[in-house]
């Protein structure tokens, strides 16, 4: 393990390996900030958002979709700025922001909404395909683990509050054709899900809200080895870096007590770790019609 950008996030979220950049993508999303490095050259931005925001898509080299707490909109590296509002999302609802999402094997993009204060259920997963925005699910508290059977057949979700994640089969277009069915019950080991992603081999890679680490599961649910890392609080993984073989991690300091930051300081940095089975190049979002 090693501190891949020791920036410090007060809610570190939605890391995102940029395949045409060769740079990780993050947000802290307390702080309205969007951060990235470039490994292989050690070049670094950290863009001023105007309002909150946590997931993001690439769309190609210079723009990104990301989600902000009202809407999908554009965003223009070079420029540093948004170009365009694709949706809204529960833009007329205050009480709730966006939280963790993901690009889909298709181009679409699936992103949860939830209460500011984590209310139970106040939460929802939706997605944008096609200029075509849909509810998928509600009655979620804390939307986390959105990401994708390497061959499309699935999605998984998690309610992190209920520490639960979930599979749905998914149709020839990405649309979900049966409820969510249960995947893994981390409630009964006392774990927390929250960011995942899956590998080339159909594995996921999970982050633990409050276990300093990201765990494997297999494409059957069970539970793997843990890779640990100095920050209790891990968020999001990514697949990325030579080869897709590194692991990326973000964390948060958020709601730590100082006691415990100062025996944890790289609370909201970025770590990365080398993997044995490659990741995935991350699909772009695709903004025009399906």
């Amino acid at each position: 393990m090693s501190v891949f950008d020791p920036r410090i996030c007060t809610l570190g979220e939605g890391a995102l390996w940029h395949p045409e950049r060769r740079a990780l993508f993050w947000f802290d999303v307390a702080g309205r900030r969007l951060l990235s490095r470039c490994p292989e050259t050690g070049e670094t931005h950290d863009h001023a958002l105007p309002e909150i925001c946590s997931a993001a898509a690439w769309i190609d080299r210079d723009r990104l979709l990301i989600a902000s707490e009202t809407g999908l909109s554009v965003f223009d590296l070079e420029a540093g700025r948004f170009l365009l509002r694709l949706a809204d999302l529960e833009a007329d609802n205050p009480d709730t922001r966006t939280n963790d999402g993901r690009a889909d094997p298709w181009g679409g993009f699936w992103i949860g909404t939830m209460g500011r204060e984590a209310e139970p259920g106040a939460g929802a997963i939706y997605r944008l395909y096609g200029g075509d925005l849909r509810r998928l699910f509600d009655n979620i508290s804390v939307p986390n683990g959105i990401c994708f059977a390497p061959d499309g057949s699935c999605a998984y979700h998690a309610d992190t509050d209920r520490g639960l994640m979930f599979r749905t089969a998914l149709n020839r277009n990405g649309w979900p054709q049966a409820e969510p069915e249960p995947f893994v019950d981390f409630s009964r080991i006392g774990f927390w899900p929250d960011g995942a992603v899956t590998l080339s081999d159909g594995s996921l890679r999970v982050a633990l809200w409050g276990e300093g680490a990201v765990i494997a599961v297999s494409p059957v649910g069970e539970v793997g080895a843990r890779k640990t890392f100095d920050a209790p609080q891990t968020t999001c993984p990514a697949m990325g870096g030579e080869d897709y073989l590194t692991l990326f991690c973000t964390s948060a300091a958020q709601g730590l007590s100082p006691a415990r930051i100062a025996e944890a300081p790289l609370s909201g940095a970025v770590f990365a770790v080398e993997e044995t089975v490659p990741g995935r190049p991350e699909p772009a979002f695709r903004p025009g019609p399906a």
